[in-house]
């Protein structure tokens, strides 16, 4: 007879993972003193590297959309050089996020395969020297063809680093570190304007144009820095050397309920089918499909967006400088209080719903409004970006076999890909003069979806926990 995923997910946690569960385990288990030092000493380790790694993968993602508008009054821009039109250039956004979505289900298996350390700095190192050839695009079909090899790179990162929580953290310790390590997308926001204002002023250098030198400078941290991270990223808490023999026996231990383990078996026929044939999955891929939508738009065309609200392109980078250093305070905030409160459904929703009311009233401020409507877009960013990190913590958190997290985690991220390749069309060059209503009331509109999601899953999950027996474990909110 076939299992169901609940009874296959059932399986692999309760009976087993409480039952590895000994004496000594138990002992370790008990001091919360040496509990609290470790998780210290694991945050110092996993979460600045991981963080900083999304962060040079951010930059390296998203700084097309400075090239794009640096030095345009002067004709210098990437645009007028290479000849690009408006749709040329989507058609360059969305060749990315196809091969994105292409790749992150495989990557994911090969990150388990190849083990975390290894696999993560060679993404790392190929879409550096890869970002560095963006500089030197001179049509239309080199920079699709470059852009598009950036995705088969970088689609492996995020869903990985997620995924490479799950060997390290509880489940209720994830959402705010998961938050820590998203939340460095909008630093990234944040720094790719500050930086792009700054290499601006290179323009002519070494007889080459200021959006050049943007890709070559900011795609050489990632190929340099891939090496150190090879040595610096820890694998697994089984085979961590930094770790002392203790400290490895306590980290293990915590894991053996929620977690993810180095030994576990890969993945199988039966664990796969039992994942793709769980419907309550389906609707988190859909809320992450939905609100990829926003992020997307948002990640790339923030300085169009703000460029819209009548600053000069040169101003126009510094000003998408707040909205990103905002969001940043509010992500890491509402993942810590989700967590805390072990509420991330509600969250998420909460933001979302926030999001949507900065996208609304963007949508429906007089194109003039240029000071409102940069509040609005504040308000609209620190919500479409602050609900991510609980939706990506509450879904690893209520999947209970290794091999079907990696699984769950990258197909959750890979449902994102076509979101965000809507995402890239929504914003539309002729709408300018209007304040881009198209794509706010886009954005508004799949925010509110979330929303609903978020809510129904808050509710199937404390709807299955009244009818579990006791000593069965709950399922997170």
């Amino acid at each position: 007879m076939e299992k169901h995923a609940s009874d296959y997910e059932k399986g692999s946690t309760q009976n087993l993972e409480i039952s590895a569960l000994d004496e000594h385990d138990t002992t370790l288990l008990s001091d919360a003193r040496k509990n609290g030092n470790l998780l210290l000493k694991i945050d110092t380790r996993i979460v600045p590297l991981s963080a900083f790694i999304y962060l040079l993968c951010n930059l390296d993602r998203s700084n097309i959309g400075n090239a794009k508008i640096m030095n345009k009054e002067n004709g210098d821009d990437m645009m007028t050089e290479i000849g690009l039109s408006q749709y040329q250039y989507t058609i360059a956004l969305m060749i990315f996020l196809v091969a994105y979505g292409l790749f992150e289900v495989p990557s994911n298996i090969l990150l388990k395969r190849f083990n975390p350390n290894r696999w993560i700095s060679l993404l790392m190192f190929c879409w550096g020297v890869i970002t560095i050839g963006l500089g030197g695009v001179t049509s239309f079909a080199s920079l699709t063809v470059v852009r598009f090899l950036l995705g088969v790179f970088e689609a492996g990162l995020f869903p990985g680093l997620v995924y490479y929580t799950t060997f390290w953290y509880k489940p209720e310790e994830r959402s705010i570190r998961v938050a820590l390590i998203f939340a460095s997308a909008t630093l990234a926001g944040a720094f790719g304007g500050a930086i792009a204002y700054g290499i601006a002023h290179m323009e002519g250098t070494h007889g080459l144009s200021a959006w050049r030198w943007l890709f070559i400078l900011e795609g050489l941290p990632s190929a340099i820095l891939a090496f150190p991270i090879y040595f610096l990223l820890p694998d697994y808490p089984e085979t961590s050397k930094w770790l002392s023999e203790e400290e490895r026996a306590l980290a293990v231990a915590r894991l053996k309920i929620g977690g993810s383990k180095a030994s576990s078996e890969g993945l199988t026929w039966v664990a796969a089918k039992a994942t793709l044939m769980d419907w309550r999955l389906w609707i988190h891929f859909l809320v992450y499909f939905a609100i990829s939508l926003p992020f997307s738009s948002l990640s790339l065309f923030s300085p169009t967006i703000v460029s819209g609200l009548g600053y000069t392109s040169l101003r126009a980078q510094l000003f998408t400088v707040p909205p990103y250093a905002v969001a940043y305070v509010v992500t890491v905030s509402v993942a810590y209080a989700a967590d805390k409160l072990n509420r991330r459904g509600l969250f998420s929703a909460a933001l979302a719903l926030i999001g949507a009311i900065g996208f609304i009233t963007s949508a429906c401020l007089e194109p003039d409004a240029y000071t409102k409507r940069y509040g609005a877009l504040i308000i609209a960013c620190s919500g479409s970006f602050a609900c991510i990190p609980p939706l990506l913590g509450w879904l690893s958190s209520n999947m209970r076999a290794t091999s079907t997290t990696g699984l769950a985690v990258a197909l959750n991220i890979s449902f994102g890909a076509p979101g965000q390749i809507v995402g890239v069309w929504i914003y539309k060059s002729d709408e300018a003069a209007r304040g881009y209503p198209t794509g706010h009331w886009t954005n508004a509109a799949l925010l509110l979806v979330v929303v609903v999601g978020c809510v129904g899953l808050h509710f199937l999950y404390a709807g299955r926990n009244k009818r579990l027996t006791e000593g069965e474990e709950k399922w997170k909110l």
